[in-house]
């Protein structure tokens, strides 16, 4: 493992241990050549993966892309870090057993919205903000109808007159 300080090629791993939802290993490594410390994860990958974008470029799937948007939609909400680590290896597992090795951006933006959704509200409206482009207040007010009528229990609505 190449040292992201000064580039060393002469790495130790000090520590190793497997993360809370055991699907990656997280190694504590040493440069033997400017003694920086760095953490690693290793995780499986059960297959290549290739965005489809709009513009029907093809780009290799980037995990760290994802996890980086998830975090951006997440930032100053309770939500803790753990929870949006499942979710983002959930989202990963569930593209690579698809089957299939090409994978559709809105596809995965509809995943990550629907992972949002269970994890903060907030976060949901800010990811489809910009996932959706919304370009005037009424956007933002049929995607908080939508939120409020989810929520709502068909059971406990009064009947109507």
């Amino acid at each position: 493992m190449r040292c992201p300080y000064c580039g060393g090629d002469d790495t130790q791993v000090k520590d190793s241990r497997p993360t809370e939802d055991n699907t990656a290993i997280r190694r504590r490594r040493v440069c033997q050549t400017c003694g920086g410390r760095f953490t690693t994860f290793e995780r499986v990958q059960l297959r290549e993966l290739t965005v489809i974008k709009r513009n029907g470029r093809r780009v290799p799937f980037d995990r760290e892309k994802l996890m980086r948007s998830v975090l951006i939609a997440t930032r100053k909400r309770p939500v803790e870090p753990e929870r949006i680590e499942r979710m983002v290896s959930g989202l990963v597992r569930q593209l690579e057993s698809s089957g299939e090795s090409d994978v559709v951006a809105e596809d995965i933006g509809h995943l990550v919205m629907e992972g949002l959704k269970t994890l903060d509200d907030v976060a949901y409206v800010r990811f489809a903000s910009v996932y959706k482009n919304f370009r005037e207040a009424k956007d933002f007010e049929a995607l908080l109808d939508e939120l409020s009528d989810a929520d709502v229990d068909p059971l406990m609505m009064p009947p109507r007159m």
